[in-house]
């Protein structure tokens, strides 16, 4: 390899958009290589959404983004690639028309495939004069810039682009070895943790629900800045999970790592305290199983009785008010009775990571390493559910590639 070429590690979202962007950005006689560790990259792109790819969010929200570095510095790196002109590069650029999913304000490709989009990447990658190294693991990098391969191969480049990811779903190829080479390279690494991950509770003593999924609202009181999510809930045999619990776990995860026990509510209905205790009070002759299953799933409804100690035949006209009182919280502020997570096996993304003042905020270039980018998970940012993560990926890993070839033509 010629001394001036770039070397992307990682074929997953964020390196895919990098060296697509840097190859086509490229200087002639430059050329970018893409050296991955699995057969064919893009492994968390095939997962993602279920197998059909939540490709970007249909509405923007920075401020959802969590971040142990400055956040107007990490708005600022989330700008620099609008929503909008994300989703035209992967119609216009790729021909992979989106379409938003009204109940959960996703948007997916129109196939509804994963693979299309993770194909799409690669084929551009390609197109743009990119060349592919699959099934290659590295074990070091050095500066300036010398790249170990597993094989014995050292492969010699100007500019380096580290976007191997973080921790999460290590079945993927992630192991975290981006974060040691650029820790032993003298970068900041904030503490890692999982994040979006399922939590769980030993003894799983709600087991019994589980598949039951709905709409709820959840809070986790006390916690600053103020958190709310009103997204689907999953009760799981081990735990609970679904999109607010996900975007909850990470508040729960740190509590513990701190040795305290951040709580989190449920609210199961869109009626909130007032409304249900006038509801209770004024609903005539009926039960309480009455009314709770005309709101609620059966068997949800029968446990937040039993867990209010309200009998299920209860007749509404000769219910106690502290048997009320108990209900109404039980409806309107559940606490999610947790003790553990499911780690870095079901993690969606990884937090924490390289501190976000140590690279250029447009180029994505190490201010310890000049020569260095870094891009996507392994750098200390990540977001709720939804595409935000992707964005975030295909927004740095833009961002680097540009700033790994323009430098060079320069």
């Amino acid at each position: 390899m010629k001394t001036n070429d770039i070397v992307v590690i990682g074929a997953g979202a964020a390196g895919l958009m990098a060296a697509r962007f840097a190859a086509l950005e490229a200087p002639e006689g430059v050329t970018v290589h893409l050296v991955e560790s699995t057969p064919d990259g893009g492994r968390k792109i095939l997962i993602s959404g279920g197998g059909r790819c939540n490709v970007l969010p249909g509405t923007f929200r920075p401020e959802r983004y969590v971040t142990d570095s400055s956040p107007n510095l990490l708005r600022r790196m989330l700008r620099a690639w609008p929503l909008e002109e994300q989703r035209e590069f992967f119609t216009n650029e790729l021909g992979l028309e989106l379409q938003l999913e009204p109940e959960t304000g996703k948007l997916f490709p129109v196939s509804g495939k994963a693979r299309d989009v993770r194909d799409a990447l690669v084929a551009a990658a390609r197109k743009a004069g990119c060349q592919m190294h699959f099934g290659v693991r590295v074990t070091a990098i050095e500066p300036r810039w010398h790249v170990h391969l597993a094989d014995g191969r050292v492969l010699d480049a100007a500019r380096v682009m580290v976007a191997t990811g973080g921790l999460s779903v290590p079945a993927t190829g992630s192991d975290g070895a981006g974060l040691r080479w650029v820790e032993a390279l003298g970068h900041t690494v904030h503490p890692t943790y999982p994040a979006l991950t399922p939590l769980t509770l030993s003894p799983p003593v709600h087991a019994d629900l589980a598949g039951v999924s709905l709409p709820v609202t959840l809070r986790a009181p006390g916690a600053r800045p103020r958190f709310e999510t009103h997204d689907g809930f999953l009760f799981t045999h081990r735990g609970y999970s679904g999109p607010s619990v996900l975007d909850a776990s990470h508040l729960a995860i740190r509590s513990r790592t701190a040795g305290a026990h951040q709580g989190l509510e449920v609210q199961w209905t869109e009626q909130g305290q007032e409304d249900w205790n006038e509801r209770l009070q004024s609903a005539g002759g009926g039960t309480v199983g009455g009314v709770l299953s005309d709101a609620l799933p059966n068997r949800l409804a029968h446990r937040l009785a039993e867990d209010a100690g309200v009998a299920w035949d209860q007749p509404l006209a000769r219910l106690p008010r502290e048997q009320r009182l108990a209900l109404v919280r039980a409806l309107t502020a559940w606490p999610v009775p947790w003790s553990g997570d499911e780690g870095y096996k079901k993690a969606e993304v990884t937090g924490g990571g390289v501190a976000l003042s140590e690279v250029d905020p447009l180029t994505l270039e190490s201010r310890i390493q000049p020569g260095l980018h870094l891009c996507g998970e392994v750098l200390d940012a990540f977001g709720p559910i939804g595409g935000h993560n992707f964005l975030w990926a295909w927004t740095t890993g833009r961002g680097a590639g540009l700033g790994a070839a323009r430098a060079l033509a320069e």
